[in-house]
């Protein structure tokens, strides 16, 4: 009986320890996942870089299976219905953003920007909104982008007015270069000089260099006529038209001695209407009455004594 005792007392053992307790809940914390952890180290909120990682996986899926499916020459109506389907999830456009612009009408340009078969992002030509764009004379450059999910964004380098064009009665705020910016009302001309004429628009360059050659004049200029396509007849503010000669040089020249004979003589104001310099050294000028006087202006000759006659008729 005895033995039997010591056998089952052996057989009993201590158990082990940790083994049959309770584990507490809570006792160790789960490790953070790999966003998490990035959202921790960067300096915004969790919601604003949780939204941008669900676009970017948006817009990695749907640029991946739009690539698939052109490498395997799927038809375009597919890629087109996966474009779609970006739009409704959201990468759709729903705002313009308009840089640059200052004198030209913004809906035009909104206009153009929203002339889309589809307001897919994905789906809208860049390069054909930038095309029609530049077909407007305003604009001398535009860059066209998408800022995603939803804004077409434009960037425009608008033209700037110089002159206005008169020609067959119609008239055109133009550019330094001639470009046709927009009509302009009679009842509204800015004040900015009038050229007048067939191509006067690309003269703008060349009468520029003119009026600058003599500034005393440029305040009393009102018009500027070109004729024959190869000289400038002049409209003064007191009425007085000032006829000069063709070429480029010898027009400065002419107008830098009818600003000096001004300045000394008072002209501009006095009986004459007319004053021609297109005789080299020669200054006819003109009364209302049809009479005329001729003088010389060249330094190393004396004054000519004057004639009144009629005025010959203008060979251009």
């Amino acid at each position: 009986m005895s033995r039997m005792e010591q056998r089952r007392t052996a057989q009993r053992r201590p158990a082990p320890k940790g083994k049959g307790t309770t584990r507490k809940p809570g006792g160790r914390k789960p490790r953070a996942g790999l966003l998490d952890r990035m959202i921790a180290v960067v300096p915004v909120s969790e919601a604003t870089l949780r939204r941008v990682f669900g676009w970017g996986f948006t817009i990695a899926i749907g640029g991946t299976a739009i690539g698939v499916a052109t490498f395997f020459g799927v038809p375009g109506m597919i890629g087109t219905a996966i474009a779609e389907g970006m739009g409704r999830a959201g990468l759709r456009v729903e705002q313009v953003e308009v840089t640059g612009l200052k004198r030209m009408d913004r809906m035009a340009v909104y206009s153009v920007a929203l002339d889309q078969r589809s307001r897919a992002m994905a789906l809208v030509d860049l390069d054909e909104v930038r095309e029609r764009l530049m077909r407007y004379g305003w604009i001398a450059d535009a860059r066209v982008s998408r800022r995603l999910p939803d804004t077409i964004v434009i960037d425009v380098v608008e033209r700037v007015p110089a002159a206005v064009w008169q020609n067959n009665g119609q008239l055109m705020l133009i550019d330094e270069g001639g470009t046709l910016l927009e009509p302009v009302r009679a009842d509204a001309v800015p004040n900015l000089p009038l050229l007048v004429g067939e191509g006067a628009n690309a003269q703008t360059p060349a009468y520029e260099r003119l009026i600058d050659a003599a500034p005393a004049l440029k305040p009393m200029v009102r018009a500027a006529t070109w004729v024959g396509d190869r000289r400038w007849d002049l409209q003064f503010v007191s009425g007085e038209t000032l006829m000069l000669p063709a070429g480029e040089a010898e027009g400065q020249a002419a107008l830098v001695k009818f600003a000096e004979l001004d300045g000394r003589d008072r002209l501009l104001g006095g009986p004459y209407v007319r004053f021609d310099l297109r005789i080299p050294k020669n200054l006819v000028m003109r009364k209302a009455s049809g009479l005329e006087r001729t003088t010389s202006i060249d330094p190393n000759a004396k004054v000519q004594a004057e004639a009144d006659k009629s005025l010959p008729r203008d060979a251009e």
